[in-house]
């Protein structure tokens, strides 16, 4: 039981600080550039700028009904990380704003410093199982409607967005700007989420197979797997090896494949996340 409450507290507190990187990138550097990067504060950008409405209430009031569809479609899936993620943005966005200057009005840094910091807070609300409503759930209520994929979904409705605020800015170097922002962002929530590639996987394919898996298990103390394979230019059956090393491993399993069998054919390619015995615990992942 304390375990857990335990694993709520460090979710709330992930999804908190991520709230609040996400409000300093808008309220620093997107929202008094006019960079509308897509999504529900995209549009709230646009509306300030045209009406002076208050960005933060602009997006609450654009989430309340999207997320109150998304449960009449979706059902209660959402949970309360998500509810707290969509309000407390749209507080702390507006909370900030009075107080925080602006850095810069150069729209090309204010792209691409709000484009970092708006993807390092929703990569972290989204690694800790949380959302900021928005796009995300216009989409999954889309995709109830049309069955397209959501990830297309997306990309049309923030693009939309993106159109419309060259429109109405009358400027389509700000929506190319925007278009660099949602490029930073996406990218550094897949960081975030995925974690930096610390860890490589090799498929080794050789006739010697059985003796470079077990110079891997004797000289790395690293395991092996033989997977089943068939050339299908020779027809020959061939086991081909998956081994997992980290990055100060890479070399020395090179040279001892290469030891073995100096015509082995082998691919390298980078590992995100690994979890199981000699990497990460499955215990640290539960506790994030």
């Amino acid at each position: 039981m304390r375990g857990e409450v335990a694993r709520v507290l460090s979710e709330i507190l992930g999804v908190s600080l991520g709230v609040l990187l996400v409000a300093l990138g808008l309220d620093l550097f997107l929202v008094p550039n006019k960079i509308a990067a897509g999504g529900v504060s995209g549009l709230a950008t646009v509306i300030y700028h045209l009406t002076g409405a208050p960005v933060g209430m602009t997006m609450l009031a654009l989430n309340v009904p999207l997320f109150l569809l998304a449960v009449y479609r979706l059902g209660l899936r959402f949970g309360f990380r998500s509810l707290y993620g969509t309000v407390s943005l749209s507080l702390v966005v507006d909370a900030l704003a009075p107080f925080l200057p602006v850095p810069t009005h150069d729209p090309l840094l204010a792209s691409i410093y709000g484009g970092v910091l708006s993807g390092l807070g929703l990569g972290l609300v989204f690694r800790y199982r949380g959302t900021t409503g928005g796009t995300d759930l216009a989409a999954a209520v889309l995709r109830t409607y049309t069955g397209a994929n959501v990830g297309q979904l997306l990309f049309l409705v923030d693009g939309a967005i993106v159109l419309a605020a060259g429109f109405s800015f009358r400027s389509w170097e700000l929506a190319m700007y925007a278009l660099i922002t949602i490029f930073v962002t996406s990218w550094l929530i897949d960081q975030v989420q995925e974690g930096i590639s610390y860890t490589k996987a090799f498929f080794i394919i050789s006739p010697r197979a059985e003796a470079i898996a077990r110079a891997v298990l004797l000289e790395l103390n690293r395991g092996a797997t033989a997977i089943k394979g068939r050339g299908m230019y020779t027809g020959e059956e061939r086991e081909v090896l998956l081994v997992v090393v980290n990055r100060a491993e890479v070399t020395r399993l090179k040279d001892l494949v290469y030891r073995e069998d100096p015509r082995a054919f082998v691919i390298l390619a980078d590992v995100h996340e690994v979890l199981g015995e000699g990497f990460k615990d499955w215990r640290e992942y539960y506790r994030r």
